[in-house]
Order: C-alpha cells, then sequence, then structure tokens
C-alpha cells in the first residue's frame, strides 16, 4: 500500500469513499451518519492544494482511503481518516496515521489530535489501541481549538451521541 498526497482529479473518489464507509455506522442505528454528505470537491480541494489530503492506493494506484488534516493549536489534528469497506481490516487507516504522524514530525507538530464517537468500536477503541488517549473536560491538552471543533461538531448533530476529543504525543526528531 502505498500513501501519497491526493490528485485534484481523486477528490470525487474521496467522495465515494466517505459514503461506502459511513455506512457501516446504519446497522449501530446511526443512520443519520450514514447519510451525511462528504465534504464538498471544493473543500477537499482547499485541503489538497494546502498539502494536508494523503490517500493510500491499491495496486492500480487507484485510492482506497484517505486522511485530511489541519493544524489546531500546534497539533495535526485528523479531520477525516476514512477507509473503503472493501479495503478494511488491512492496517490501511493505521498506516494513514503513522504516515501523518511522520509529517507532524518533520513540521515540528506536538501531536495528533481528533475527535470521533467514544462507543463506536472503530472508533474510539480503535484509536486507543494506536496510542491515543481520551481528554477530560480538566486536561490542559483539551485546547480552546478542540473545544471549538467539539462545538461545531455538536452544532452539526453529531452530539447525539457520545463523542472524546483524543490526543497522542508526536515524539520530536533528535
Amino acid at each position: 500500500m502505498r500513501i501519497r498526497v491526493a490528485t485534484a482529479a481523486e477528490l470525487p473518489m474521496l467522495q465515494d469513499i466517505e459514503r461506502a464507509a459511513g455506512e457501516a455506522f446504519r446497522p449501530l442505528g446511526m443512520g443519520e451518519i450514514a447519510d451525511d454528505e462528504p465534504l464538498s470537491l471544493d473543500v477537499l480541494e482547499g485541503y489538497r492544494s494546502a498539502g494536508r489530503a494523503w490517500v493510500a492506493v491499491d495496486e492500480g494506484g487507484r485510492p482506497v482511503a484517505y486522511l485530511l488534516m489541519d493544524a489546531v493549536d500546534g497539533a495535526a489534528h485528523i479531520e477525516q481518516v476514512s477507509v473503503h469497506p472493501a479495503a478494511a481490516r488491512q492496517g490501511i487507516g493505521r498506516a494513514l496515521i503513522e504516515h501523518l504522524a511522520g509529517a507532524a514530525r518533520e513540521q515540528g507538530l506536538a501531536a495528533l489530535t481528533l475527535t470521533t464517537f467514544a462507543e463506536v468500536p472503530w472508533n474510539a477503541p480503535y484509536y486507543t489501541r494506536l496510542g491515543f488517549r481520551r481528554l477530560d473536560d480538566s486536561d490542559p491538552a483539551l485546547t480552546e481549538g478542540l473545544r471549538a471543533i467539539s462545538r461545531a461538531e455538536a452544532a452539526h448533530g453529531l452530539a447525539a451521541w457520545p463523542r472524546v476529543c483524543m490526543r497522542r504525543e508526536v515524539p520530536a526528531l533528535v
């Protein structure tokens, strides 16, 4: 599996990956998540043109997963990571996150952060296995930027299910 920056022509494929990945939420009673529209092509282009959209591609060079990153309060914030169900459970999401950790280290960012569903098995429990820790309200690592992201997600309706902010430190280059 090769990871590289997404191309403009691949952005509609990222939307397709997101739609397909979202279907896994439907059996959990989270149909609203499955039905949520992916980010627009304009928003995806903003990530791509800034060099903050990576894809994992199959042998034919076709994207099967992607990751979008924002810089938030000195950390590389995972805005979105999605793997097509046909490519799931092969370590591709982990590889994308490790790729981001390397990029964050090179950029001098101290950590990886994300917000996710607390009780969905491939969300918070998965990220815990990858070395992320949950941030409670009193944790100084729960920055104003992460709080703002959580408020925006709640306004979008995501607070209907328990959510958490998570953080994983990125060791500095020696």
